[in-house]
C-alpha cells in the first residue's frame, strides 16, 4: 500500500464512518413527529402503570406514543421514547410488543418500536428502531465514548517498536505499512493528525445500539458501539467497544466471550468463552473455543479457535483451530495454518521479549512445531515446516520448501539443523497449493478486502527465479548449508534435493509465462484481433502480461507460439496428474492402515475437487486446441527485438 493510498483510505473513514455518520442522525431519523414533554395527564398514566420519575418534564415523548407500553420502569435524567406499534422477536420463534417494560433508564434516546425489557440499568444509550435490548444486567456509557478507537497495539514486537493506532476500519495493509514505515516521520505524522481528526469527531455523549440490532442476556456491556443488526447473547462482557454490522454482514458475539478494547468489524463471530482483548478483527475473521485474541490485528477470513494469538499482525484466511500459539508475527499475506502444538512464540530472550517473526504467506506449521525467534520467512512463502521440527532463528528464502526434522546423520552439519527441500511444495503436494486458491476463492466473504488468491503471480514468481538462481550457482557437492548457499537457513540440503528443485522451479516459472501466453491470445481472439508475427517481441502496457512475456523470452527462446501452446498442455496433464496421483496416495496408505478406509472415503477419482481440476484441464487442453488451428506457424524467435 502506497502513502498516498494508505491516507486516503484514513481521509475516507474520517468522511463515512459508521462510528460518526450514525449517532450524529437527526433525532427525527429515530423518533417520527414532534417530540412533546410528558405533561401531568400521561404522567399519572405512567405512574398507573409502575413507573417512576422525579422529574416527567425531562422525559419526552414521541407523537402517537402509548403509554400502556410502558411499565414498571424508572426513569431518570433526559429521556426521549419513540413510538411503539409493533413486535419484537426476543429469541428465536418468540415475539412480544415493542415498549419498555422492568428496566432503569438513565438519559438515554429510544427509538421508534424499539423493545427494552428486564434490562437493570440502561444509561448514557441511543437505542436504535426496532432494536432489542432484553435481558441484560448493566448497558451504560461514560462518555466520551471512543468505542476501541484510538488504540495503539504493539502488533509484531511485544515491547514496542511496530506499534499501530488503530481506527474502525482499519485494513491490514493499512496497519502492515504503519508497523514497517518507522523511519518514514511524514507518513507516521499525517496519518496521527489524521487520526485525531477522526477520534475527534467519534468522542460521543452517549454509546449506541443501532438499528435491529440485540443485546440480550448480557451481565455488563459498557462504553460500546453495536452495529445495525449485530447480535450480542449471553456475553461475559464488552467494553470500549466498536461492533461494525449491518442486515447482509451481521456480527455476533455470543456464549460467554469477552471483548474488551477491541473492534469488530462486520461479518466477525467471536462465541463460546473466547477472549479478544486490545484487539481488531477484520471483516468475516472469527474467535472461538476458549480461544484469546490480545494485542493483534486479524485479517478477513481469518480463524482463531482454541489457540493464543499475541501482539500479531495475522493476514487474511489464516487457519487457527486447535490449542496453539503465535506470539510478535508480522503476517499480513496470512492464508497459512497453525497447526495443533505449534508454539509459533520464542520472542523472549530471557532477558526481555523483543524478537518477532516474519512468515510467508501460505506457511504451514505444523503438529508439535518449535519456531525459534527471530525468523524471517517471508521470501519462502507456501513452505511447510513440518510436523515435530524445531527450528532455530533463521531467514529462509527459498519458496514452497519442506523443512522437516534431518532424514539421515551428517557429521558435518550441527545436530540441530533440519533438512530443507526448496520447491517440495510444487513437486510434491501441489495438490495442497491448488485447492488452497480454489478454497480461498470459494470461502471469501469479505466485500471491502482484495486479494488474489492465486499462488504462482508475478512477485512469488520473482522470488522463484532468484531461488533457481542462487541455487545453480552451486554444484558438485553432497550437501550445503548457508555458509554455501545464503537463504538455506539453519538447515541443510542434498545434492539431490538441489537439482531436483532447480528442475521444479523451472517448470512451475515457465508454466506461469506459458498461462499468461494462453490468456492474451484468448483475449486477442476474443476481440477479433489477429496474432502478429512479432506479438512476442512486442512489449505491453499490460504489467502482468510483461512480466510473463519476458520469462517467455528469456527461458523458451527457441520456441514459436504453438510448440508453447502444446508445451502448456503437457504441462496441464502433468499438473493434473500429480494433483490426482497426490490424492491416490494418500488413499493407498489409509487403506494399507485402516481396515475399511476405502469404506468411508471416495477415491481418488471421485474427490470433488480432484474432478475439479481434471475438469479444468480438460477445458484448458480442449481451448489449446482450438487456438493451435487458427494460429499460423511462426518463426523461431530467437532475438528480442523491443523486449
Amino acid at each position: 500500500m502506497t502513502k498516498s493510498q494508505l491516507l486516503r483510505a484514513l481521509r475516507e473513514a474520517v468522511r463515512t464512518s459508521e462510528l460518526i455518520v450514525l449517532p450524529a442522525r437527526p433525532m427525527r431519523y429515530w423518533v417520527k413527529g414532534p417530540l412533546r414533554p410528558v405533561g401531568k395527564d400521561l404522567g399519572t398514566a405512567l405512574a398507573q402503570n409502575g413507573n417512576v420519575c422525579s422529574d416527567w418534564s425531562k422525559v419526552r415523548v414521541a407523537a402517537g406514543f402509548d403509554p400502556s407500553r410502558v411499565r414498571n420502569c424508572v426513569f431518570e435524567g433526559a429521556v426521549v421514547i419513540g413510538k411503539f406499534d409493533a413486535m419484537a422477536e426476543v429469541s428465536p420463534g418468540v415475539k412480544v410488543p415493542t415498549g419498555l417494560s422492568a428496566s432503569r433508564i438513565t438519559n438515554c434516546v429510544i427509538a421508534d418500536n424499539a423493545l427494552v425489557a428486564d434490562t437493570k440499568l440502561l444509561a448514557n444509550y441511543l437505542v436504535g428502531k426496532k432494536a432489542v435490548v432484553f435481558a441484560n444486567g448493566i448497558v451504560a456509557a461514560n462518555p466520551p465514548c471512543v468505542f476501541g478507537t484510538g488504540q495503539v497495539l504493539p502488533v509484531a514486537l511485544e515491547t514496542g517498536g511496530r506499534e499501530v493506532e488503530v481506527y474502525a476500519e482499519i485494513t491490514v495493509g493499512v496497519a502492515a505499512r504503519i508497523a514497517t514505515s518507522r523511519r518514514d516521520a511524514s507518513l507516521l505524522e499525517s496519518y496521527h493528525k489524521l487520526l485525531e481528526d477522526y477520534l475527534s469527531k467519534i468522542g460521543g455523549e452517549r454509546g449506541f445500539i443501532g438499528e435491529a440490532a440485540v443485546v440480550r442476556n448480557c451481565p455488563a456491556i459498557r462504553d460500546t458501539f453495536v452495529g445495525p443488526h449485530a447480535v450480542l447473547d449471553g456475553v461475559t462482557l464488552v467494553e470500549n467497544c466498536a461492533v461494525l454490522s449491518n442486515a447482509e454482514e451481521q456480527t455476533r458475539v455470543e456464549g460467554g466471550a469477552l471483548v474488551k478494547n477491541s473492534i469488530l468489524q462486520w461479518g466477525c463471530h467471536v462465541s463460546s468463552m473466547t477472549i479478544v482483548q486490545d484487539s481488531v478483527l477484520c471483516e468475516h475473521s472469527s474467535a472461538e473455543r476458549h480461544g484469546k485474541v490480545t494485542e493483534s490485528i486479524l485479517g478477513p477470513n481469518t480463524s482463531i479457535g482454541e489457540g493464543e494469538v499475541t501482539a500479531s499482525l495475522v493476514g487474511p484466511f489464516v487457519g487457527f483451530h486447535h490449542q496453539s500459539l503465535l506470539i510478535a508475527a508480522y503476517w499480513p499475506e496470512g492464508k497459512g495454518n497453525v497447526a495443533y502444538g505449534a508454539n509459533v512464540g520464542s520472542n523472549h530472550t530471557s532477558r526481555l521479549p523483543d524478537q518477532e517473526i516474519r512468515p510467508g504467506e501460505g506457511n504451514f506449521f505444523g503438529l508439535g512445531t518449535n519456531i525459534k525467534f527471530p525468523s524471517d520467512f517471508s521470501r519462502a512463502p507456501y513452505s511447510i515446516i513440518a510436523t515435530g521440527a524445531t527450528t532455530l532463528p533463521q531467514k529462509v528464502t527459498f519458496p514452497f520448501s519442506l523443512i522437516n526434522t534431518p532424514t539421515a546423520h551428517i557429521a558435518s552439519i550441527p545436530p540441530a539443523f533440519n533438512e530443507i527441500v526448496p520447491g517440495w511444495v510444487l513437486a510434491r503436494n501441489i495438490f495442497m497449493v491448488k485447492r488452497n486458491e480454489n478454497k480461498y476463492i470459494k470461502r471469501n466473504k469479505a466485500r471491502r478486502f482484495k486479494f488474489d488468491a492465486e499462488a504462482l503471480r508475478p512477485e512469488i514468481v520473482d522470488m522463484m527465479l532468484h531461488a533457481r538462481k542462487t541455487l545453480t550457482k552451486v554444484g558438485g557437492r553432497e550437501v550445503y548449508t548457508g555458509k554455501d548457499i545464503p537463504g538455506l537457513g539453519k538447515n541443510y540440503l542434498v545434492e539431490a534435493n538441489r537439482t531436483a528443485a532447480v528442475e521444479t522451479y523451472t517448470f512451475y516459472i515457465q508454466y506461469y509465462a506459458l498461462t499468461g501466453l494462453l490468456r492474451e491470445l484468448q483475449q486477442i481472439i476474443a476481440r477479433g484481433g489477429k496474432i502478429a508475427s512479432d506479438f512476442l517481441r512486442t512489449r505491453s502496457s499490460n504489467r502482468r502480461w510483461e512480466h510473463e512475456r519476458k520469462i517467455l523470452l528469456r527461458e523458451l527462446a527457441d520456441n514459436d507460439l504453438r510448440q508453447d501452446l502444446r508445451l502448456l498442455a503437457d504441462m496441464e496433464k502433468k499438473i493434473a496428474h500429480d494433483i490426482l496421483e497426490a490424492k491416490r496416495k494418500d488413499n493407498i496408505r489409509g487403506e494399507r492402515i485402516i481396515a475399511d478406509y476405502a469404506d468411508a472415503h471416495p477415491p481418488a477419482e471421485e474427490d470433488s475437487f480432484v474432478k475439479e481440476i481434471l475438469r479444468l484441464a480438460e477445458s484448458r487442453r480442449k481451448e489449446i486446441g482450438r487456438l493451435l488451428r487458427v494460429i499460423p506457424s511462426s518463426n523461431r524467435r530467437r532475438g528480442s527485438r523491443n523486449s
